[in-house]
């Protein structure tokens, strides 16, 4: 392990960001992020946060590297596709050669309600990278019970969206859906297609959002629901407060978490 000062050079450009600065830093170093799948999103926002000097990660997915999954995920190569890797386990070596300092626990395991309380134990984040609608309502359900900031994204084809869910009255993922779409409605990677430069550009947008919280700058971190399509060349900001208010939310305002629960 390197000592502060040596650790603190490799971020100059960084801390001189005056709203960062050392202290946002050193708060960075110490937070404890739990990042649910690491595939598109998942991998961008480990490497992302893994460079930006976050003290530790947990890695939680079950797959193995295919081919098709490099053309958008930052972590893998031809030679872990062609050797079936865990992702998991494919991801934290790669990690740890690009930030030594940063401890990666890798957890091949599939988040669901039986083991979400412990994957999410001593986090200080969640960053949602799954693939499917019914693993963020249970993330959701955790998060919200338990005061812990999360952040959920997703991408099909070009359009990508991202939302940043606080503790402390801010609104919840139930406020704007209140159901998973079933599966007919709700297409996947691979039967609607997938951009790898749509999942890097939303995945940015995610791991800053979690820097601005691990530093201590939450009041930063944006009220709305951010949708983009960038083939159309189009961009929506949802104000999420005021669809929190126009809603009796059933998870955050009546504290019934069904996801978790049922």
């Amino acid at each position: 392990m390197t000592t502060e000062p040596e650790n603190l050079r490799r971020f100059c450009r960084q801390t001189a960001f005056e709203p960062l600065g050392l202290d946002g830093q050193r708060a960075l170093s110490r937070s404890r992020v739990l990042i649910v799948g690491v595939g598109g999103l998942g991998s961008w926002n480990a490497e992302l946060l893994a460079r930006a000097g976050v003290g530790m990660l947990r890695l939680v997915d079950d797959d193995r590297v295919e081919l098709a999954n490099v053309h958008r995920q930052a972590l893998y190569d031809e030679l872990d596709a062609a050797s079936s890797v865990p992702k998991v386990q494919a991801a934290a070596t790669r990690l740890r050669k690009i930030n030594g300092d940063v401890r990666v626990e890798p957890v091949q395991a599939r988040l669901g309600k039986d083991n979400v309380a412990e994957l999410a134990a001593s986090m200080d984040l969640v960053l949602d990278g799954s693939d499917n609608f019914v693993a963020r309502f249970i993330i959701n359900d955790y998060c919200v019970r338990q005061a812990l900031p999360w952040i959920l994204a997703g991408v099909i084809g070009a359009e990508a969206q991202t939302m940043t869910i606080l503790p402390g009255g801010r609104p919840c993922l139930r406020c704007i859906y209140d159901q998973p779409a079933p599966p007919c409605v709700d297409p996947s990677c691979r039967a609607a297609g997938v951009l790898g430069p749509a999942v890097s550009a939303i995945a940015s947008i995610q791991a800053l959002e979690a820097i601005k919280i691990l530093s201590g700058h939450a009041e930063s971190a944006s009220p709305y629901l951010t949708k983009m399509d960038l083939w159309a060349n189009t961009f929506q900001r949802i104000d999420a407060r005021a669809a929190c208010a126009a809603v009796d939310c059933p998870c955050c305002r009546r504290g019934r978490f069904e996801f978790l629960e049922g």
